[in-house]
């Protein structure tokens, strides 16, 4: 069974920093698949946040992040990681971290979309940005 589990939410100030962890487990090879962020406020869309491919070597960030959020993977721990810094009050939501295998998408971007459907996401983990 594909789980993923992302951790690392929570409540911050305005300026801050947060780093979001997701943990993948029962991929048969963690290579084969990108991996993403998005996030979602209730009664609106999904938002894309960022993607990174396969080896980390290539990313793409949603304009509203790009420049304070930043995506990284370790492979070797089957982790997907999120650094949010200059943490905006727009940033609060639920964070969800999702994976892509390489045959099922064109180009990274299209993992930013929020018609992408993705075939493994996790359950979330709350972000709240609050004075």
């Amino acid at each position: 069974e594909v789980q993923l589990v992302e951790s690392g939410g929570g409540l911050v100030q305005p300026g801050g920093s947060l780093r979001l962890s997701c943990t993948v487990s029962g991929l048969s090879n963690i290579d084969d698949y990108s991996l993403a962020w998005f996030r979602q406020v209730p009664g609106k869309g999904r938002e894309g946040v960022a993607c990174i491919d396969w080896d980390g070597t290539h990313m793409r960030y949603g304009a509203s992040v790009k420049g304070r959020f930043t995506v990284s993977r370790d492979n070797a721990k089957d982790n997907l990681y999120l650094q949010m810094n200059s943490i905006i009050p727009d940033d609060s939501a639920m964070y969800y971290c999702a994976a892509a295998y390489f045959r099922e998408y064109g180009g990274l971007e299209e993992l930013l979309s929020p018609a992408y459907e993705f075939k493994y996401r996790g359950q979330g983990t709350q972000v709240a940005v609050s004075p």
